[in-house]
């Protein structure tokens, strides 16, 4: 007999691998993140004044300090997560309040800024509490059902309170205000990703066969689609369509993902398709909007000067190439919306089409990292939920951009980050840090650091 050849030995172990943790770029990164919002702060307060706003040192200060705080948070409890998920985040979040503070010298009698600080001051201590008392994102998909139950709760909560601006998603008490949807959709995609996870076998193989599209038993999808049926279905009775149409985009993108099967894009347009045209055909306060997207101009036309919409692309048109420069432009004639629903028309009057597309790259960067530290997980729901929160994001920015360019009907969402709103800045605070909780897991599993 011969003794075993190279070929034929037994496998040795493969080393772990020492990944760097790369919180000193993160850092770096966070540094330039709040020197840039600064610099545009100075510049706001140089083009209105012609001198440097006395406030500047505090708000770089305050700015910084969340930012470092955050940063340590990350350092010593997700050592190796993704370290471009925090600097874009606290960037966008500085630009966010240089556009409102510049909106603000328009209204004196009307200033959010320091609000939307007290809001960004909030997501920053829950985006904190999130990376320190979560060490496992996994924890999450044992509370699937109670998630679901509190989306439920959150969506219908709205409809006892008097709609604003013809829609009823807003809780109003006293002088206080707090939108449920927003934090709904954290729920629901925790729920959707939990569920699918442990039906995507069945999802994906068991069913009837129609054409080319494999459809999974009842007993399988029921659920589900009953869930997703009933959420839509409320935020249709509340005229909330823009954050109906981003659960029903969430819902597809996460069924293609848990089943591979390209056949649920195509239905799931089909559908949105259908579902848009009977909701712009029946419902009144929908249909105005379509009929304003089709004819911006046509208040014009009539004398009435220009609607919000034919303000917002004026503005675009305005900004040019490089822009009029911050404080220089005229957004605030779009309305009441300049600071929520159209902060993004200030952003393309003042800084132009490359700073638009230089704020659009920092989204498109941002989902990107989320998607790459969804495929590079092992197990299923953290792959999912990953693919959701970041698809929630896109879908955002989507609709919002797409409403304010003329390219789809306004549907009357928050900017993430950018717009005010603090319902939706503290929920962006709280996906951006289940995407750093997330990121730190697919990293550190491959050097055996990675919870069991």
């Amino acid at each position: 007999m011969t003794g075993p050849t190279a070929d034929t030995a037994a496998p040795t172990a493969v080393p772990a691998v020492r990944l760097p943790r790369r919180r000193g770029t993160e850092l770096a990164l966070l540094g330039l993140a709040v020197l840039l919002p600064v610099y545009g702060y100075c510049a706001v307060g140089l083009a209105k004044s012609g001198s440097v706003p006395p406030g500047a040192v505090g708000y770089g200060a305050g700015l910084g300090a969340l930012a470092l705080l955050a940063h340590l948070a990350v350092r010593f409890r997700a050592p190796y997560a993704d370290p471009l998920l925090l600097p874009i985040a606290v960037l966008l979040n500085g630009i966010g309040l240089v556009l409102i503070y510049r909106l603000d010298l328009e209204t004196p009698a009307d200033r959010a800024a320091p609000t939307q600080l007290v809001w960004s001051t909030l997501g920053v201590g829950l985006f904190i509490g999130v990376v320190v008392v979560l060490r496992d994102h996994r924890v999450l998909q044992r509370y699937a059902y109670l998630s679901v139950a509190g989306a439920l709760v959150l969506l219908m909560a709205p409809i006892f309170f008097p709609a604003v601006n013809g829609a009823k998603i807003w809780i109003r008490l006293g002088g206080f205000s707090i939108q449920p949807g927003e934090f709904a959709k954290v729920l629901l995609a925790v729920f959707f990703a939990s569920y699918l996870a442990a039906n995507r076998n069945a999802l994906a193989y068991t069913g009837r066969r129609i054409w080319k599209l494999q459809l999974p038993t009842g007993r399988v999808l029921g659920p589900i689609v009953a869930i997703w049926l009933f959420s839509v279905g409320v935020l249709v009775l509340e005229r909330d369509l823009g954050t109906s149409l981003l659960f029903f985009g969430l819902f597809v993108i996460l069924l293609y993902v848990a089943t591979g099967r390209t056949g649920w894009v195509a239905v799931g347009l089909l559908l949105a398709a259908l579902g848009a045209f009977a909701v712009g055909s029946l419902e009144p306060h929908v249909h105005s909007r379509i009929e304003d997207w089709l004819h911006p101009f046509a208040s014009i036309d009539a004398g009435q000067g220009p609607g919000q919409l034919a303000q917002s692309l004026f503005a675009f048109s305005a900004g040019g190439m490089l822009g009029t420069g911050l404080g220089l432009g005229h957004s605030i004639l779009i309305g009441f919306a300049a600071k929520s629903d159209f902060i993004l028309a200030t952003a393309g009057e003042e800084l132009g089409l490359t700073g638009l597309s230089a704020i659009i790259l920092l989204y498109g960067l941002l989902v990107e990292r989320g998607f790459r530290a969804g495929l590079a997980l092992r197990e299923p729901f953290g792959r999912l939920l990953s693919m959701g929160l970041a698809s929630i994001v896109a879908l955002q920015v989507f609709v919002i951009a797409g409403g304010v360019t003329g390219l789809i009907p306004l549907t009357g969402m928050a900017m993430p980050f950018l717009a005010q709103g603090g319902s939706s800045l503290v929920t962006n605070w709280i996906i951006v840090a289940l995407l750093i909780r997330i990121s730190d897991s697919a990293r550190s599993q491959y050097d055996g650091t990675a919870p069991p």
